[in-house]
């Protein structure tokens, strides 16, 4: 069946099953603006914004959002530096949308816009909650990430054990549907509690306004749903922004829902770390993992962190995924299978890769037009498995992938590195290709005025009516 999509705005009545009912929940009224210095000047200046624009469209220039966005993405970004400065800025429709892979959890895609407002806070708050992070939490932080995860809870084993000499346990936990019901109001105090003395910038407030607005956001009220309705089917109603409490949940794929839910539990790592004494903690968002010689030492941690989750944090450890096991027996962790002197790709995760080439395929047999219109999609799906792959002894499955499980059809589509480590996109399927020349062409000829602009002495950020105009 063809998907489908819809406004929740527009069609309240497709989405119904989906609404939960409202509470007494609200937070306190916006600021209206404009947010000036004494001088009359913008508290953020236009030049943060672009800074902010250029490190979001990094790895999203070729999305159809990125790509409209940056047709005119000099009025773009004046436009948003407007509505910022002057207090009129709330963030915009989001697509919600259900993955299946690597377990079905529902997503929501913000608006280019909105996402170009999350790196902004990122750039300004990244380092001062750097500065209070365990070295041992990986997500969504620059330098780490999932290898590092993989490569510390090893080196945690090995250490441990003495070189695999002596007996040590592994203990491995996952909090029950985290990002769901994670508490706004817990999050957006301790957040402001833990900034504002740190923070002491001018734009103090504007910033604190903005984070507001980004974790009091409720994208299910204004969003369009891609995909059937259908889709929801299965997924418990604790994994969807739809049908948990009001007060509860960041919706997964915003950047500053991730930066948010590492400071969530940035108190947590403390806790195992100093709080219980622990030296070998590793956690990656939800899943932690801890080592120790003394397997009755573990059995009488789990209370304790039961307690603190529950007291701290309204959080929840999930009762049916509490791992406890010799170090012999290994450990899964971000997608691969940590070993005594050994580390390999799970079987869920190559698992995973093999049935998306196989559904791949049978679309593109079914429609011969699927290659061309999706062949972007292809390689960069097959590339994330690849990026991933390539770390591990996977030569021979990737070879094999490649080359015999991947149809024909799409095998004209792409070319293959000599290793096997990614693919590349025929120069005659980018559909994008004169798109990008365009935009290029365009970008030189506002470069070329902004210089003669700047030559004749203009100056930029002028307050006028009518908002503010840089050009002016």
């Amino acid at each position: 069946m063809k998907s489908i999509g819809f406004d929740v705005q527009d069609n309240k009545n497709l989405v119904t099953p989906f609404v939960r009912s409202c509470s007494n929940f609200s937070p306190k009224p916006f600021f209206s603006g404009p947010w000036l210095d004494k001088e009359g000047n913008p508290l953020i200046s236009l030049d943060e914004l672009f800074d902010a624009y250029f490190q979001c469209r990094k790895n999203k220039r070729r999305t159809c959002n990125a790509l409209a966005f940056e047709v005119d993405f000099e009025q773009n970004l004046i436009k948003l530096w407007n509505d910022i400065i002057n207090g009129t800025y709330f963030p915009g429709k989001s697509i919600a949308f259900v993955v299946t892979k690597p377990v079905k959890r529902e997503v929501f895609a913000a608006d280019f816009r909105d996402r170009v407002v999350h790196h902004l806070i990122a750039n300004k708050i990244m380092d001062l909650l750097e500065s209070s992070f365990i070295f041992d939490s990986y997500s969504c932080r620059v330098g780490k990430g999932t290898q590092l995860g993989i490569c510390r809870v090893a080196s945690f084993i090995k250490e441990c054990s003495n070189d695999f000499a002596q007996d040590c346990y592994i203990l491995k936990m996952d909090i029950k549907s985290f990002f769901m019901n994670l508490d706004k109001n817990i999050l957006f105090d301790k957040l402001i509690k833990f900034l504002k003395p740190r923070y002491q910038a001018p734009d103090k407030e504007l910033l604190f306004d903005l984070i507001r607005k980004v974790i009091f956001n409720q994208p299910e009220q204004n969003c369009y749903v891609k995909g059937k309705p259908s889709n929801w089917d299965g997924l418990p109603p604790s994994k969807s922004l739809f049908t948990v409490a009001k007060s509860k949940g960041l919706p997964i794929g915003n950047l500053t829902s991730q930066i948010f839910a590492n400071f969530y539990l940035n108190c947590f790592d403390h806790f195992v770390k100093d709080g219980c004494h622990v030296k070998y903690y590793g956690r990656y968002v939800d899943d932690f993992v801890i080592v120790h010689k003394d397997k009755q030492f573990l059995i009488d941690l789990i209370p304790k962190l039961k307690l603190f989750l529950r007291k701290e944090r309204g959080a929840v450890l999930h009762p049916n995924k509490i791992y406890l096991q010799h170090y012999s027996k290994g450990v899964k962790f971000i997608g691969a299978v940590v070993k005594p002197g050994r580390t390999y790709i799970s079987n869920r995760t190559k698992g995973n890769f093999y049935e998306k080439v196989f559904a791949l395929n049978k679309a593109a047999e079914k429609t011969p037009e699927f290659v061309k219109d999706n062949a972007e999609h292809f390689v960069s799906s097959v590339n994330s498995y690849l990026g991933f792959m390539k770390h591990y002894k996977t030569y021979n499955i990737r070879k094999k992938i490649l080359t015999e499980v991947v149809s024909p059809l799409w095998q004209k589509a792409f070319s293959v590195s000599e290793s096997m480590v990614k693919i590349t996109l025929n120069h005659n399927l980018k559909p994008n290709e004169c798109q990008q020349k365009k935009l290029v062409k365009q970008r030189k000829n506002r470069k070329r005025n902004a210089l003669k602009r700047k030559k004749r002495g203009i100056n930029v950020g002028k307050i006028v009516s009518g908002g503010l105009n840089p050009f002016i």
